[in-house]
């Protein structure tokens, strides 16, 4: 299967278990949790950061993410299984 196969390139959702899935919301979770776990990185950026992870947890489950991947990071993995 491609990206492709799941959500063609006319569309930017789609529905996967009951949860609506934009295009991006993989990468935008992985480039927020660099910020979360950059210790240069700014409270408020942060903050932000932390917020717009917390939106993309419902969708990352419905796509099965974290049965299928652990987090290793400690403090990732604990602010995850925190708002799961």
């Amino acid at each position: 299967m491609r990206a492709q196969d799941l959500l063609p390139d006319q569309l930017d959702s789609r529905e996967f278990n009951g949860a609506v899935v934009r295009k991006g919301t993989v990468g935008a979770f992985l480039a927020n949790a660099r910020v979360f776990l950059d210790p240069a990185a700014s409270a408020a950026d942060r903050q932000e950061a932390e917020v717009h992870m917390t939106e993309a947890i419902a969708a990352l489950d419905a796509l099965g993410v974290f049965t299928l991947f652990e987090i290793r990071d400690p403090a990732l993995r604990a602010f995850v299984a925190q708002r799961r």
